[in-house]
């Protein structure tokens, strides 16, 4: 079953299992979030156009993670006014999963309570981690790099990597090294990182 939705002025075809890169949404990563404009329902076999949007059809998705995309570089120039304005730009966007398509006004299943000893196996996980760079003196609040939160910075520390010139100053093989160890595939070129850690080192 595929339906397309309406989010932030754009539409998107989305199915089961579809991860989806919208506008940002004013939710966390880990919360559901339901979009409500369905202009189309369909299978293999029959299709439902909406008048605007399908009545009792909603989309259901789960918030993977807060992000912005690459900086754009805005550059203007005046003809013989000797003015030139040049300013960047990063948009925020909101990367979700897509659970489930409803219709006939069916309601979101209720999401299970987590197990209480997923905390333990998560600590226990970054107790694993192995250093990976030798000891760095002074420690930079890594939080502050659009995209990288309190969990992954904690994982980031015990393999050793605790400020931004560290980062500033990773190589394609470091990056690689950090994100197949800290099962983080693609994070750093998804969110810039080291851009954004040249930028806050001063570099």
């Amino acid at each position: 079953m595929f339906a397309v939705i309406k989010t932030g002025g754009k539409q998107y075809k989305v199915a089961a299992d579809d991860l989806l890169k919208v506008e940002k949404l004013d939710a966390e990563a880990g919360s559901t979030v339901t979009f409500d404009e369905v202009l189309m329902v369909g299978n293999d076999s029959d299709t439902t156009i909406g008048a605007p949007t399908v009545d009792g059809a909603s989309v259901v998705a789960e918030v993977v993670d807060q992000g912005r995309n690459r900086k754009i570089i805005i550059f203007k120039k005046r003809r013989r006014q000797n003015s030139r304005r040049r300013n960047g730009h990063r948009q925020s966007f909101t990367l979700v999963k897509v659970t489930d398509i409803l219709t006939g006004g069916a309601k979101a299943a209720k999401k299970a309570a987590p197990a209480k000893a997923a905390p333990k196996a998560e600590e226990a996980a970054d107790a694993d981690i192995s250093p990976l760079f030798d000891a760095q003196e002074g420690k930079d609040d890594l939080k502050k790099i659009g995209g990288l939160g309190p969990a992954i910075e904690k994982k980031l520390n015990a393999a050793g990597v605790s400020t931004y010139a560290q980062i500033a100053g990773f190589s394609a093989d470091d990056i690689a090294r950090v994100e197949d160890a800290l099962n983080i595939k693609g994070r750093f070129e998804r969110d810039n990182w080291v851009e954004q850690a040249k930028e806050l080192a001063g570099n």
